[in-house]
C-alpha cells in the first residue's frame, strides 16, 4: 500500500534567499489572479470558458522567469481545481476568489523532479534558491521519496517548509475489539466514554487579555511607520503561540486515544453550523468551538487510526444519543433543552450525566456499526 506522509520543519534562510523567497510567493500570487482575471472576463465576453497557462504570460511579464516553473505552475493547478469545483457543485463550492497580499500568510509549492529537492544533513536543496538550512528535529521515513514541497511564511516572519514523501507500508485491518465513544463538548472538547475528559486549557481565552492589549496599541499606531510594523509582529507572534499551543494539545491527545483503542465513536456534526448558533440573538458558542479545534482534532484521530489499520466511526448527527438511557434504552425527550445536564431515568430510575451518558451511547453506536 502507497502511504503519503508530510513532514514539517522550521527554515532559516539567508538574506538572498528571504528575496528569492518573496519573489516566488509574489509570482505565484500574481499568475493566480492573473489567470483568475482572464478566465473570469473571457467568460462575461463569450460565455465559454477559458484554458491559459503560465508559459502564455511569461513574455509579456519577464520576470515571471526569474521564479521556479513549477511553483507557477502548481498555482495554476490550484486554480484549475478551485474552477473545476465550483463549475461541478456551485451550492457547495464558492467561485474561485482572488489571492490577497495583506493577508501575511504566503506559500508556493513545488516538485521534486529527478533529484531537484533532496535533503543533506542539515539542509534542503530547493529550486531556484540553492541550500537552506533548516532544523531537522526528526528524519524522514526510510526508503521513502520526496514527491512535493510546500514552502511557507508565517505573520510572524518565521518560514517553514512541508515535504510531502511517498513510502510502501503494509498496513493491516485490525478487528475491533475495544471501542471508545466521544462526545463534542463546547469547552472540554470533548467528553470520553471510558476515559477522562479533555478539559481542554482554552489558549484562547487564557491570552485573550494579551491579545486585547496588543490590538489596541496596534490600532493606534500609524499605518506605514515602523512602530506598526513592529506591533503588528509582536501581535502576530502571540497568535502563532496559541495555534502551536492547541496543536500539540490535540496532536497529544489524538495520538494518546489512537494507540490505545481499536475504534473511536463520534458524532458527524457541523461545527461550523454550531458555530453561527444564536442565542437571544447574539452568538452563544463561536468563540469557544473555534478555539477548541474539534474539526482539526478529528482529522488528526482519523489519520493516526488509518495507520495502525484501525477506523474512526462517525455517528449520524441526528443520533438521540443524548436523549437514550444507556442503560435500558429508554428516550428521554426532556432532554432536547441543553440546559439539563443530569437526569434520571424514568424507566429504570438510572443516574445519567448528559455528556457521559451520551459518549456511552456513541460507543455502543460504533460497536453495532462495525460489526
Amino acid at each position: 500500500m502507497i502511504v503519503n506522509e508530510a513532514y514539517r520543519y522550521r527554515l532559516y534562510p539567508t538574506i538572498e534567499q528571504k528575496i528569492m523567497f518573496a519573489k516566488t510567493f509574489d509570482c505565484a500570487r500574481f499568475i493566480y489572479n492573473k489567470m483568475l482575471g482572464d478566465r473570469l472576463d473571457y467568460y462575461k465576453e463569450t460565455g465559454e470558458r477559458l484554458n491559459n497557462t503560465p508559459a502564455q504570460y511569461k513574455k509579456e511579464f519577464p520576470w515571471l522567469k526569474e521564479v521556479d516553473s513549477l511553483a507557477l505552475a502548481n498555482a495554476q493547478i490550484n486554480l484549475n481545481k478551485a474552477y473545476n469545483n465550483f463549475w461541478s457543485n456551485r451550492k457547495h463550492f464558492g467561485k474561485p476568489s482572488f489571492k490577497s497580499k495583506k493577508t501575511g500568510h504566503a506559500s508556493y509549492s513545488t516538485n521534486n523532479q529527478h533529484g531537484s529537492v533532496r535533503i543533506e544533513g542539515n539542509k534542503v536543496k530547493l529550486p531556484k534558491i540553492g541550500w537552506v538550512k533548516l532544523c531537522l528535529h526528526r528524519p524522514l521515513m526510510e526508503n521513502s521519496t520526496i514527491k512535493t514541497v510546500t514552502i511557507s511564511k508565517t505573520p510572524s516572519g518565521k518560514y517553514y517548509i512541508s515535504i510531502l514523501v511517498e513510502y510502501e507500508n503494509q498496513i493491516l485491518p485490525i478487528i475491533p475489539k475495544n471501542f471508545l465513544g466521544l462526545d463534542f463538548a463546547v469547552h472540554g472538547l470533548y467528553v470520553a466514554s471510558d476515559e477522562d475528559n479533555a478539559d481542554y486549557p482554552n489558549f484562547l481565552r487564557e491570552a485573550e487579555k494579551k491579545l486585547v492589549k496588543a490590538q489596541r496599541k496596534l490600532s493606534k499606531r500609524q499605518k506605514g511607520s515602523r512602530n506598526r510594523n513592529k506591533q503588528r509582529l509582536r501581535v502576530a507572534v502571540l497568535h502563532e503561540k496559541i495555534a502551536n499551543q492547541r496543536r500539540d494539545f490535540l496532536h497529544k491527545k489524538a495520538r494518546y486515544l489512537a494507540d490505545r483503542y481499536d475504534a473511536i465513536g463520534i458524532e458527524d456534526i457541523s461545527v461550523k453550523a454550531m458555530a453561527k448558533r444564536k442565542m437571544g440573538g447574539k452568538f452563544s458558542f463561536g468563540k469557544s468551538i473555534s478555539d477548541n479545534g474539534w474539526s482539526v482534532f478529528t482529522s488528526m484521530l482519523e489519520y493516526k487510526l488509518a495507520w495502525q489499520g484501525k477506523q474512526l466511526i462517525k455517528i449520524y448527527k441526528w443520533y438521540p444519543s443524548s436523549q437514550l438511557c444507556h442503560v435500558c434504552g429508554y428516550q428521554n425527550n426532556d432532554t432536547k433543552d441543553l440546559s439539563v445536564r443530569e437526569w434520571d431515568c424514568p424507566k429504570c430510575g438510572s443516574h445519567h450525566n448528559r455528556d457521559k451518558n451520551a459518549a456511552i451511547n456513541i460507543r455502543e453506536e460504533a460497536r453495532r456499526i462495525s460489526a
